[in-house]
């Protein structure tokens, strides 16, 4: 659960970046996308400006060429003297077309060295050198046209707007130059239709000279300024000569703008129109801010509501955690209470076991004690002893802590020869059933553990039916497992085992404890409570499950599922009988334990079969016995829960520093030992006897000298 919660956090966490980042990106793409959008309508617009720039221009070029065309038909032929006298009809002439044409200021007639012969302002014609303007000098040498001059400022007496020139040459009867015709033209006419034509904000519209003078330019600016030949628009117009576009800061006003250019047909003259790039820039800056006036709102409205969201999760997981800390309160009052129960069961039992042990000795104290009697004491302690070590090992395997010995063994077989043991132990007024393939149910379990677990369900069964009724033992292969969730599913599967009987059943609400050790519904002095425990516990340890069902007055089922394994297998014979007694035998053994008394009674042990022992007291010190001289020693006999080296520590170091010499563990409990196993080496369980000591010496020391048998001769 606080997984799942800290998920759910994380995960709107998550929701709550992306709520920000998602838009923020949408955001950038867009911006992106728009300024590409609005960079590509203001070249459109530009053009389309350019367009009509352009076409105005080339129609009132065109009408002043023609009228300068005209005025030079008309004074074709005519001396310089012939002007001056036909210069009152000149003059009215040269009015009317200057009338007719809006742009253009005044029309001129000029002799050779620079003198109005005629005018369109005022009669008789002013006797001004003006010999010295461009517009003169330029068709001196040679007829170039139709020339356009700079702009000017009017020379006095005239006053006025500023203008630029369009002249062409005339010539004399003989071909010589006889003077200029020409025409001044206003830069505001073309400035005023420039401001009706680009009335959007930053508009920019120009007529340039090819060699960069402007004539006229909106926005209105001082008329000295001029493009550079050798910057930036003057490389442009050499590489693209008749038309093209580009983003720059005009030397007019120092303002950046995003232009195109077009030549006006044969004209040294180019139209320009452009857009502030401030301005094409504000237009995005509105697109843009049109979307966040609904984005902003819209995000902060997600992201209030996640953060909403997120602060209610985390409200209800601090409740949650809150909860669970109560639940774990309460759960740990419940296991301090099953531990009080459980550490009372073990007192009562140990106390039961203790004074049958303390009056047995008692009595074998009295000198006058019969041996009849001292002989049946001395069994009761020896019975009593194994009621305390089996006991230990219910409780060890309700713990899941017990040392199993697994092999592999057919169920069947064992379920069938347990059957007729059962009969005699649940008496012979309950029918038993036994319900078992042919086939064979392999597993690797431990067998007198698994023989246990059956005998402890029919004994339970047995009670239940007050010893009347039917019980049912079933054996059957199966693919899953009731839980797979609790318990991993095995690759071939589980052998089942059911104890099923007539019984009184058990209430659902009992379902819960009837596994707990010590807890029995039988009376006082009839049963333990841990036979189920054990059961439970078994069937945990070898990755197995353990399942109940019940209806109250119809009786239960309990069933006990291990792990199966398929393939040949060396089968183990089911309740093999222990090993014979040995007889004394001669061999040097190096004895590790840290307990002074359990180490007093092995040497003790030992010593009465014909052994030479050496008694240490932890694993450091049996390695320095050793390293002294391994050879004298035939055994290692050492318990494993010692401080510091363990006794598996130890047997790992002597087969590695590869020591021949045969090892024997001996412990009552070791949870590596429970987990991991013992690592090869024989293991002893305590409490063990002087026979079962013997025994282990025997079959130790019996390998050893087999392995040197069948070694061959150097």
């Amino acid at each position: 659960m606080p997984t799942a919660h800290r998920n759910s956090l994380r995960l709107l966490q998550w929701m709550m970046a992306a709520s920000l980042a998602l838009p923020l990106a949408l955001f950038l793409f867009a911006s992106a996308m728009s300024r590409i959008s609005t960079s590509e309508a203001a070249d459109q617009e530009i053009q389309r400006t350019l367009d009509v720039a352009h076409e105005h221009a080339l129609k009132v070029f065109e009408t002043i060429d023609r009228s300068l065309a005209e005025i030079t038909e008309v004074v074709r032929g005519m001396s310089d003297a012939d002007i001056a006298a036909r210069e009152k009809s000149l003059h009215e002439r040269l009015r009317r077309v200057a009338d007719t044409l809006p742009q253009v200021k005044s029309i001129w007639v000029f002799d050779a060295n620079g003198h109005a012969l005629v005018n369109s302002l005022v009669q008789p014609a002013p006797d001004i050198d003006f010999s010295d303007r461009d517009y003169f000098r330029i068709h001196m040498e040679r007829d170039i046209g139709t020339y356009i001059g700079e702009v000017l400022t009017p020379r006095a007496p005239y006053q006025g707007s500023r203008f630029f020139s369009v002249g062409r040459r005339r010539d004399n009867e003989d071909g010589s130059f006889g003077g200029v015709i020409q025409a001044s033209v206003l830069p505001e006419y073309f400035e005023n239709f420039y401001a009706k034509i680009g009335r959007e904000p930053g508009s920019f519209l120009a007529l340039i000279r090819t060699d960069g003078s402007i004539l006229a330019h909106f926005p209105v600016i001082d008329h000295d300024a001029r493009f550079e030949p050798s910057g930036p628009l003057g490389r442009q117009v050499v590489a693209n000569p008749e038309t093209g576009g580009m983003t720059i800061r005009s030397p007019a006003d120092g303002i950046e703008r995003r232009m195109r250019y077009q030549r006006l047909a044969e004209y040294p003259i180019y139209v320009s129109a452009g857009l502030e790039t401030s301005a094409i820039q504000a237009r995005w800056i509105s697109t843009m801010a049109q979307h966040l006036i609904f984005g902003i709102p819209a995000t902060a409205l997600l992201f209030g509501l996640l953060a909403l969201a997120f602060r209610r999760t985390q409200r209800l997981q601090e409740e949650a955690d809150r909860r669970i800390e109560a639940e774990d309160a309460l759960r740990h009052g419940q296991r301090l209470e099953a531990l009080g129960q459980l550490t009372g069961g073990v007192a009562h039992d140990f106390n039961n076991l203790l004074t049958v042990i303390r009056a047995s000795v008692d009595m074998l104290r009295r000198p006058d004690l019969p041996e009849p009697r001292r002989q049946r004491y001395i069994d009761a302690i020896s019975n009593t002893v194994n009621r305390a070590a089996k006991l230990t090992n219910q409780l060890l395997a309700f713990a899941r802590r017990q040392t199993l010995k697994p092999e592999v063994f057919d169920v069947c077989q064992n379920v069938r020869t347990l059957s007729e043991m059962i009969t005699t132990l649940i008496g012979s007024r309950i029918e038993i059933t036994a319900q078992v393939p042919d086939e064979t149910c392999l597993v690797n379990a431990d067998a007198g553990q698994f023989e246990t677990a059956i005998i402890n369900m029919a004994v339970n069964a047995r009670d239940a039916m007050d010893g009347v009724g039917r019980l049912t033992i079933a054996v059957r292969a199966v693919n899953k497992l009731p839980s797979e969730a609790i318990t991993p599913p095995s690759p071939h599967g589980h052998v089942a085992v059911s104890v099923a009987d007539t019984g009184v059943g058990i209430p659902p609400e009992l379902f819960g404890r009837i596994f707990e050790p010590f807890y029995t519904t039988k009376e006082v002095g009839h049963g333990t409570g841990l036979g189920l425990s054990q059961v439970f516990g078994f069937a945990k340890q070898s990755g197995g499950e353990v399942t109940v069902t019940s209806e109250v007055g119809k009786g239960s089922t309990f069933t006990l599922y291990l792990p199966r394994v398929v393939g040949r297998h060396n089968v183990q014979s089911p309740l093999t009988e222990d090993a014979p007694s040995v007889d004394p035998t001669s061999a040097s053994v190096l004895i590790v334990e840290d307990n002074a008394e359990v180490g007093k009674f092995a040497a003790d042990t030992l010593t009465q079969l014909g052994c030479t022992c050496v008694l240490v007291e932890n694993a450091t010190h049996a390695l320095e016995e050793l390293a002294v001289d391994p050879g004298r020693f035939d055994l290692v006999f050492t318990d494993v829960v010692m401080p510091g080296m363990s006794g598996i520590e130890l047997a790992e170091e002597i087969r590695r520093q590869r020591l021949d010499l045969p090892i024997v563990l001996a412990s009552g409990y070791s949870q590596v030992l429970s987990q991991q196993g013992s690592g090869g080496f024989e293991l002893l369980q305590k409490p063990y006897s002087a026979e079962q000591l013997a025994r282990m010496l025997h079959k130790a020391t019996r390998s050893r000298r087999l392995k040197r048998d069948q070694a061959p001769a150097s």
